[in-house]
């Protein structure tokens, strides 16, 4: 397993990853990018995490994939920085597993991959949030060593905000 930067090998596996999430809700949100035209896609992404052509309200981030062979297991997102909206919801970590793919301990290896390419960013602070009544994400980022900060009441759903201080691998505290 290892943590990549997406690439254009992976188009058959992406979109099966798309196809297999059916119309459920997609994290992180460039899962929602369209992908019709992969390439362009590609280029998306490589845009966002430039800062180049950012949605209203959004920050330079950059996605990774956990791939194992020639299949996409998992995605996350992280945020370079967080700007006032995204400090009060949505933090700097977003991440999801394939749906055939989950319970088998791949969120937690997807977060502690991104964790460390948030260090590598310098960022000594990752703000992570979930909504408390999603149960398997919660637990997930607590096993993972974050500190609950605060929860908040956003479009009718409790958030919870936790703060994860990053270590180098290997390091046990």
């Amino acid at each position: 397993m290892q943590l990549i930067r997406p690439h254009l090998r992976f188009r058959e596996s992406y979109l099966a990853y798309i196809r297999e999430m059916g119309e459920e809700e997609r994290y992180p949100f460039v899962m929602d990018l369209p992908c019709e035209d992969f390439p362009a896609l590609l280029h998306r992404l490589d845009d966002i995490s430039r800062g180049i052509n950012l949605p209203a309200g959004s920050v330079p981030s950059s996605t990774f994939w956990l791939v194992e062979q020639e299949q996409l297991l998992g995605v996350s997102n992280l945020r370079h920085c967080l700007n006032e909206q995204i400090r009060e919801v949505g933090g700097h970590i977003g991440l999801g597993i394939r749906p055939s793919r989950r319970g088998q301990g791949l969120g937690r290896a997807l977060l502690a991959l991104t964790l460390e390419q948030a260090r590598k960013l310098g960022i000594d602070q990752v703000h992570i949030h979930c909504y408390q009544d999603n149960q398997a994400s919660g637990g997930l980022i607590r096993a993972m060593g974050a500190v609950r900060d605060s929860q908040i009441l956003a479009a009718g759903k409790v958030v919870e905000r936790f703060i994860l201080t990053p270590q180098p691998q290997g390091d046990t505290g």
